[in-house]
């Protein structure tokens, strides 16, 4: 072993052999009764596929690119849907069969056994009523605010008593403008198509966002706007005598005239509930009689904001997306070797399509036998500012059907996107605001709350604009405290939690590269286990070019970088401390570990812990502590004391000490590097991108030094460091 000094210590192998003073200890608490989780790696530490570049998919799960994302260790995989995100319907299978002639309706895919399928696609909604919403802000438009008379927006049938089983008041469904900022108004005009609403109120926004703050305000209905008999067509509406500033609009919708659409097949059901309107024109009403509309009418991202309540899925064959990416074919997807043979978790699009596509899915995979470990209802529902009871009306609608197909079907949601606070959603008729609470009392008040096999969200805690190294110290505060939220919302106790998406941020950036992100996603997997989540999966686990994120720095969303080609360029932090979690901490496989707190004593003076530790009492019967240096500057040497009842022990003998820091790898931003030439005013130009690149670019440091009751171990700064052996009693 070689020898070195560092901080007047002499260090050896990462033990150093004398005493730090002031000590500095790690405490674990073996006392079993306090044992605070129990989990099997092979069913809890997994990573995400998604709807990604067509390049990517096929690069990635094939091989060498998917022997190197799989090197990282992560074992069950989650199939991630980002249909819902992109307000489409999900054709899982291109092949399969319309409701109307022509290619047009709803469509349900094929469960027939023919060619594997390699990819799938998702189907724009022509009856969208979002100019933009929380999933994929930039792209589409709303039909609300489109200037086309020939277009109009719909709701989702499968909210209405049709389908429910409930009264239409039960499940209002609204409109709202944003006007961008606060204008005068006084009258209304809304072009209603079929079918209408003939009860309704027109309302104004008193407060903050209503879209992003639903308990900073109230909504309050104008003078003229409670309207009982409504007729259809198009009426402009006196909504008060004075113009009156507003910013935010509503039309709330609660009993439909039932009248059938226009273009679709009278025969189904679905075309003739709900409600519909082709255009809205909002402004004042002049001394003469003549209306003055403010809106901006246009087919694209600049028209006035528009938000709707649901989205009927209708669609027809020219709605298909032009974009270049697809999701994974279930065929490709489950042969490539990505799932190592596992059961996947497996999702259903239930927002923007129909229960009979979700049907025909699950019978496809059992056809094929690939096993499935979950099913997840929906993606990020509050990203489509679904109110908890809509949403608990389909997922039992879905359940029903799915349960009806195979009761042994382990269903879940809501698939939440990654806020680190309770949800809110506009007061309830009782007055209760939290979404989750709603949800989980929807469910138990129609008796389908067995139904919820898990409770599933993502974890994306920052600002991808605004991480400063002290963001670090936030989170095992915030993963612990919104698996506390959840319980104290109602979630049932021995409900499983889990993470079916997470990173640092929903935007990539330089931080992925730089070894902070590793340090973050060490703190997230320990913080998750330690207060009792039950599944966690990484995102993102195949490889992807580098992008403009925050700031214009150059970033990729995981663990590896490539070229344009995809080929591999080098590993990132997040692969080898994806590598000590997975390969070291535990031992893979299917045998159960327990988690037991773990604290330290080291801390900046301000309330923040430098060093942090996940501690495991591992089926082989060693003890694996995962820990965390968050000092950017400062090594920390540490005394690691496990206590019990009756029982004080220390590490004795071999152990195996795993060490990823600077002296590991470093990132340096900035690189320029040629791409190739292009022609700029006549004359030829090279052309260059700024990336940056690792140097060093590990591996982790691996060592195995004998140790005894005072030993002092070393933590480099700014590392993570898995520290694994047998403990003595002292």
């Amino acid at each position: 072993m070689k020898a070195i000094f560092l901080h007047s210590k002499w260090i050896l192998a990462g033990v150093i052999s004398v005493s730090i003073s002031p000590a500095q200890t790690i405490q674990i608490d073996i006392a079993p009764s306090h044992a605070t989780n129990h989990f099997s790696p092979n069913q809890t530490l997994g990573a995400g596929v998604d709807r990604i570049a067509s390049e990517a998919i096929d690069s990635g799960l094939t091989q060498p690119n998917l022997g190197r994302a799989m090197a990282a260790g992560w074992q069950p995989v989650s199939y991630r849907n980002n249909t819902e995100l992109s307000i489409e319907a999900w054709h899982w299978n291109p092949r399969g069969s319309w409701s109307e002639p022509g290619q047009k309706g709803y469509f349900t895919s094929s469960t027939d056994l023919g060619e594997p399928i390699q990819h799938s696609y998702g189907y724009s909604l022509p009856h969208r009523g979002f100019t933009r919403n929380d999933g994929t802000p930039n792209a589409g438009y709303s039909r609300i605010t489109d200037g086309d008379d020939n277009t109009y927006w719909k709701s989702n049938p499968y909210l209405t008593q049709r389908f429910t089983g409930e009264s239409d008041s039960l499940h209002p469904q609204w409109v709202v403008l944003d006007l961008a900022q606060a204008q005068p108004v006084d009258s209304i005009r809304i072009k209603w198509a079929q079918p209408y609403a003939t009860r309704f109120a027109v309302q104004h926004w008193v407060g903050e966002d209503p879209m992003h703050s639903p308990t900073h305000g109230v909504w309050q209905t104008f003078p003229g706007g409670a309207i009982e008999h409504g007729r259809g067509g198009s009426e402009i509406l006196r909504l008060q005598a004075r113009p009156l500033p507003i910013r935010f609009l509503r039309i709330l919708m609660t009993e439909s005239s039932n009248t059938c659409a226009t273009g679709y097949d009278s025969s189904d059901a679905r075309a003739c509930v709900g409600y519909a309107i082709d255009e809205i024109y909002l402004g004042t009403t002049s001394a003469g009689g003549e209306f003055h509309d403010i809106l901006r009418h246009t087919q694209d991202q600049e028209q006035t904001t528009t938000y709707c309540s649901s989205v009927d899925p209708w669609h027809d064959a020219s709605d298909l997306g032009t974009t270049h990416q697809a999701q994974a074919g279930f065929d490709l997807f489950f042969t490539s070797g990505v799932t190592r043979g596992l059961p996947a978790m497996i999702p259903v699009a239930l927002v923007y399509d129909t229960p009979e596509n979700a049907v025909a899915e699950i019978t496809y995979l059992e056809k094929r036998k690939y096993p499935i470990s979950y099913v997840e209802m929906g993606e990020e529902m509050e990203g489509q500012f679904l109110s908890p009871e809509d949403y608990g009306s389909l997922y039992i609608q879905w359940a029903t059907a799915l349960h009806r197909l195979d009761p042994t079907l382990k269903l879940g949601g809501p698939g939440l996107g990654g806020g680190i606070e309770d949800l809110e959603a506009w007061p309830a008729a009782n007055g209760k605001t939290s979404w989750v609470t709603r949800f989980i009392d929807y469910l138990t008040q129609h008796g389908h709350i067995r139904d919820l096999a898990f409770f599933s969200f993502e974890h994306y805690p920052y600002d991808g604009c605004r991480m400063p190294w002290g963001s670090l110290y936030d989170e095992t505060d915030l993963v612990t405290h919104i698996l506390q939220t959840w319980r104290d919302d109602g979630v049932p106790a021995g409900t499983p939690m889990f993470i079916t998406e997470g990173n640092l941020s929903s935007a990539a950036s330089e931080t992925y590269m730089d070894i902070f992100s590793g340090l973050w996603l060490a703190d997230y997997i320990g913080s998750f286990l330690t207060a009792g989540g039950n599944g966690v999966y990484y995102f993102h686990y195949l490889p992807l070019l580098m992008e403009h994120g925050c700031n214009d720095s150059p970033g990729t969303y995981g663990m590896l970088s490539v070229d344009a080609q995809y080929k591999i360029q080098q590993p990132l932090a997040q692969f080898f401390v994806a590598q000590l979690i997975n390969l070291e901490w535990v031992a893979p496989g299917e045998k159960q570990h327990d988690v037991y707190p773990a604290k330290s004593d080291v801390d900046d003076g301000a309330g923040h812990a430098l060093v942090t530790a996940y501690a495991l009492k591992r089926p082989d019967g060693q003890w694996s502590l995962l820990v965390v240096n968050r000092d950017q500057q400062n090594a920390h040497g540490v005394r690691i004391e496990f206590q019990g009842q009756d029982t004080r022990a220390t590490f004795v003998g071999p152990v195996n000490i795993s060490t990823f820091g600077k002296a590991q790898y470093q990132w340096h931003p900035g690189h320029t590097r040629y791409v190739g030439h292009a022609e700029y005013q006549g004359e030829p130009s090279v052309v260059a991108e700024s990336f940056g690149w690792a140097d060093p670019d590990g591996p982790a440091l691996h060592t195995e030094p004998s140790v005894t009751a005072d030993s002092t171990y070393e933590l480099p700064a700014a590392s993570v460091v898995v520290i694994r052996g047998n403990i003595r009693a002292r």
